[in-house]
């Protein structure tokens, strides 16, 4: 534990290299495509880095690219304008709404009480490889559904047909 005054957080070694908290009043289109600019990495992986923006786990990721209609395959830095914002909003509705389900239980997360999360329950695409997305009136015999692939060692899973 190191203790700091508050004063000094902003500035502290373990700290100031940490991106907005995106639940923050901080966290808006414009700051995410500011941190994207010249990122060369797929946009999943970069809205995984701390330092673009704190907290973004894994299944956020891979629901908050489809909400926002984002291929976690594009180039960080073409998500700007327009692309950042729908990004920005998507993470925080994602993130709130699984605030409100208690979390992802998918291994051994549990809830301060000890209960389980139930966020997975309204998972879009994370584990459903083969599945219709939601509100898809594609053939999945054609497309194949969701798709998964691997990022940084990570699965990633998307609707190729509605994340560009």
């Amino acid at each position: 534990m190191d203790l700091t005054p508050l004063e000094n957080l902003a500035t502290h070694r373990l700290i100031k290299s940490i991106g907005p908290e995106p639940l923050g009043n901080e966290f808006s289109g414009p700051v995410l495509a500011a941190a994207l600019k010249g990122r060369r990495v797929s946009i999943k992986q970069a809205i995984m880095d701390a330092k673009v923006v704190a907290g973004v786990g894994n299944i956020y990721a891979s629901e908050s690219l489809f909400r926002a209609g984002i291929s976690p395959k594009r180039t960080a830095g073409t998500v700007q304008g327009g692309r950042a914002e729908k990004l920005a909003t998507a993470i925080k509705d994602v993130l709130n709404a699984a605030i409100l389900a208690g979390g992802s239980t998918l291994k051994d997360h549990r809830t301060t009480d000890g209960g389980l999360g139930y966020f997975q329950f309204s998972f879009a695409v994370y584990g459903r490889t083969g599945e219709a997305c939601p509100n898809c009136d594609c053939d999945i015999s054609s497309t194949s559904g969701i798709s998964r692939l691997e990022q940084g060692g990570r699965s990633t899973y998307y609707c190729p047909r509605k994340q560009r």
